[in-house]
C-alpha cells in the first residue's frame, strides 16, 4: 500500500471534534443569515439538510474540519485563543464550500460527500449563486471582527485573488498542449495552497501575531495545501469513491492534467508515449481507456513521482512552521493534521 495512500491513524482526525463543536454552530448562523434560496442550498450541500429543506433524519456526516483546525490551531500557536480566531475559521470554511459548489458546476462532478452534487439538484444557476452568497458571507465574517479586521481581510482577499488565479490555470492546462511540473505547482499554489495558507495565516492575525510568526503560519499552510493537492490528485486516480464521496477516474476520463499525469506526459519511455498518445485524443476517455491510462500512468512514474513531490512539499511546510514558534504540544497537532492530510484514502 502506498505510504501517502494509507489509512489514517483514527488518533488524528477525531480530536478534532471540538473545532466542529465551536465552528459549525457558527456556521449554521451565517448560512441561515443568507437568502433563504442560497441557504436551502449552502445546507445541502453541507450535508445538514435535504434538498427540500428538511433537516436530515441522521445524523449528518462530520467533515474533518481541516481549514477551521488550521486556523484555530495557529492562533493557539502564537499564543492566542480559538474564540479569537473563530470569524477566520469560519470564513475560510465558508469559501472552501464556495470553491467547492463552482468547482463542481466546472467540472461537471455529479458526487460531493457520498450525495449528488448541488448543482445536478438545483441546477447550475442556483449553485453558482450559493457559492457568491457564501463567499460573501466568508467576507462578513473576518470584516465583523471587532480589532484586526482591516488585516484579516487583506489576508482574505489576497488570498481569494490567488485562488482565483489558480483556478484559471487549472481550466487551461485543459486545453493546453503540454504543462510542466513547476507550471502544475504554481497552479496548485494558488488553487489549493492559497487557502489552506490564509486559514493558518489568519489564525495568527487574529491573534495579534508578528509578521514573521504570520509569514511562517501561511508558508505552512500553502506548502501543506500544495501537498495535500498532489495526494488529493493520486486519489483522485487510484482511490475509491465508495471512501471519498468523490468521482474517481473522472479526471482522467476528462483528461485532466494532474499531477501524476503531467509527470507520466514527461516521461521518456513506452508507458509515456502511449499516454501522450491517448491523452491527444479530443474526446472523454471511454471505461476501458480510462484503465488503460490509469495503468500507463503508473507505468510511466507518475504516481511515485506525485507521491514523492506531496512528501517534499509537506517538508517544506513543517520547516515553514518553526518560524511561527510554535509551542511544543501545538506544533505536534499541527504536525499530525498535516501527515494525515497526505497520508489517506479517502
Amino acid at each position: 500500500m502506498s505510504q501517502l495512500t494509507g489509512p489514517v491513524p483514527d488518533t488524528v482526525f477525531p480530536r478534532l471534534g471540538w473545532v466542529d463543536d465551536l465552528v459549525v454552530p457558527a456556521l449554521r448562523e451565517a448560512v441561515g443569515a443568507l437568502p433563504a434560496a442560497e441557504a436551502r442550498v449552502a445546507g445541502y450541500h453541507r450535508g445538514w439538510t435535504e434538498a427540500d429543506g428538511a433537516p436530515v433524519e441522521s445524523t449528518p456526516r462530520r467533515g474533518k474540519a481541516v481549514r477551521p483546525a488550521l486556523t484555530l490551531l495557529s492562533a493557539l500557536a502564537v499564543g492566542g485563543s480559538a474564540r479569537d480566531a473563530l470569524p477566520g475559521a469560519v470564513a475560510v470554511e465558508l469559501v472552501h464550500d464556495f470553491t467547492l459548489l463552482h468547482d463542481d458546476v466546472i467540472d461537471g462532478d455529479a458526487l460531493r460527500r457520498h450525495r449528488p452534487a448541488a448543482w445536478s439538484v438545483f441546477g447550475t444557476s442556483a449553485a453558482v449563486l450559493a457559492g457568491d452568497a457564501l463567499l460573501v458571507a466568508a467576507m462578513r465574517a473576518v470584516s465583523d471582527v471587532p480589532c484586526r479586521s482591516a488585516a484579516a481581510v487583506a489576508e482574505l482577499v489576497g488570498a481569494l485573488m490567488e485562488l482565483v488565479e489558480g483556478q484559471s490555470a487549472d481550466v487551461a492546462f485543459e486545453e493546453a498542449p503540454a504543462v510542466s511540473v513547476p507550471q502544475y505547482l504554481g497552479m496548485a499554489g494558488g488553487k489549493t495552497g492559497s487557502l489552506m495558507g490564509c486559514a493558518c495565516a489568519l489564525g495568527g492575525v487574529l491573534a495579534g501575531a508578528d509578521g514573521e510568526r504570520v509569514g511562517g503560519l501561511r508558508e505552512f499552510g500553502r506548502r501543506l495545501g500544495v501537498a495535500f493537492q498532489c495526494a488529493d490528485d493520486v486519489l483522485g486516480i487510484w482511490g475509491r469513491s465508495r471512501r471519498s464521496g468523490k468521482p474517481v477516474g473522472s479526471d482522467l476520463a476528462a483528461r485532466k492534467k494532474s499531477l501524476p499525469v503531467v509527470a507520466a506526459l514527461a516521461g521518456e519511455g513506452a508507458a509515456a508515449r502511449e499516454l501522450r498518445a491517448l491523452y491527444a485524443s479530443p474526446h472523454p476517455l471511454a471505461e476501458q481507456e480510462v484503465v488503460v491510462a490509469r495503468e500507463l500512468v503508473e507505468r510511466a512514474g507518475g504516481r511515485e513521482a506525485a507521491e514523492e513531490e506531496a512528501r517534499r512539499q509537506l517538508a517544506e511546510a513543517l520547516r515553514a512552521l518553526s518560524y511561527a514558534r510554535p509551542s511544543a504540544d501545538v506544533y505536534r497537532q499541527l504536525q499530525e493534521i498535516a501527515w494525515a492530510m497526505v497520508r489517506r484514502d479517502a
